[in-house]
């Protein structure tokens, strides 16, 4: 695995603190489908993502909506996400690329839970490509403002090196995965 995290020049918004993220890394033997596979079943994710403590998708009003609620270290509340999440695979000039957008909505059968933080803004684009062997090309956007009293030194230290660690796991877990 190889990853580089580079804060975007820019913050999001202005006056939170907050960077955007962007990763580019490899997933040496894990081709690119298998990777799009792991990523997309969240029954499996609760397998191999330790900070999972709960995670599903409902139907409301015609929309898939997932619910994932997020374990946060003492003494820190739990975040949880609603969001809607979309994967699309394309023929760019010949190479086959997997496209993941995810966001966070509101939807008022998903109310926020009294002691869980609810994280309002969220974003994430994912790219998948073969490296031209037998791995993978990951490209990720990333951001979310987790809400709270925490400060924006330590969300950005954070996500800087949680971006990186989450795609070591998923590189775990594809070696694992048998669906």
């Amino acid at each position: 695995l190889s990853s580089v995290t580079f804060p975007l020049p820019f913050l999001f918004p202005q006056q939170s603190g907050l960077y955007e993220y962007k990763v580019f890394g490899g997933l040496a033997d894990c081709p690119p489908k298998l990777c799009v596979d792991v990523y997309m079943d969240l029954d499996f994710r609760k397998q191999w993502d330790q900070y999972v403590k709960e995670l599903y998708e409902e139907t409301y009003d015609g929309e898939k909506v997932i619910y994932w609620e997020v374990k946060y270290p003492f003494p820190l509340s739990n975040r949880d996400y609603v969001y809607v999440r979309e994967c699309r695979e394309m023929d760019v000039d010949g190479r086959k690329i997997w496209v993941v957008l995810a966001q966070s909505v509101s939807v008022p059968q998903c109310p926020e839970r009294p002691g869980i933080i609810r994280v309002k803004s969220y974003k994430q684009s994912l790219a998948i490509e073969s490296d031209g062997n037998t791995g993978s090309r990951v490209y990720m956007y990333y951001f979310d403002n987790p809400g709270g009293m925490i400060p924006s030194w330590l969300v950005n230290w954070a996500a800087k090196s949680g971006v990186p660690a989450f795609l070591k796991d998923m590189q775990k877990a594809c070696c694992s995965y048998s669906k």
